[in-house]
């Protein structure tokens, strides 16, 4: 069997404890993780694709097999192009599950190929999403708990600027 490769993607708006506790926990189950981070369109994300990969950059640099790429355009074809073994995804609640459960199988469907990984966070991340720590950062609360330091710095900035 050769090495395995799997793909974390996300939009990482910014990056959290709960994904640098799943990366960690993957970087031990696989050969390489590869953070894909979408350049979010959709999602009007507060920091630029440079910025989320070096907040993710920074606060991932302790894992070596861990590497990060943005990436536009269907997961399965990044799957494809990178020639990984899976998909990890992250699992809050039930209704994470039933969102991902449709993708995986929609994406096997465009590749038989196509394996999805879930990852339960550890119950002290279990509560964390993105969008509630933008939230939170936006109205000048305290993130601290909730995203490596880098990432508190990233708000600070944008708050000095005018956020």
């Amino acid at each position: 069997m050769g090495k395995t490769r799997v793909i974390y993607p996300g939009t990482f708006d910014p990056i959290t404890n709960g994904h640098v506790d799943l990366v960690s926990r993957a970087a031990r189950m696989f050969d390489e993780v590869v953070i894909a981070i979408a350049i979010g369109h959709h999602k009007n994300p507060i920091f630029t694709l440079e910025e989320r990969v070096e907040l993710a950059q920074q606060s991932l640099k302790h894992l070596p097999n861990v590497e990060l790429v943005g990436f536009d355009g269907l997961l399965v074809d990044f799957f494809q192009e990178q020639k990984a073994t899976a998909v990890l995804r992250g699992l809050r609640a039930i209704s994470d599950f039933e969102y991902e459960f449709q993708l995986a199988n929609m994406n096997r469907q465009l590749d038989p190929k196509f394996e999805a990984v879930f990852l339960t966070p550890s119950e002290q991340y279990s509560f964390i999403s993105s969008t509630l720590v933008r939230e939170i950062a936006r109205l000048k609360g305290d993130v601290t708990r909730f995203v490596p330091p880098v990432v508190v710095e990233a708000f600070e900035n944008k708050h000095r600027k005018g956020w």
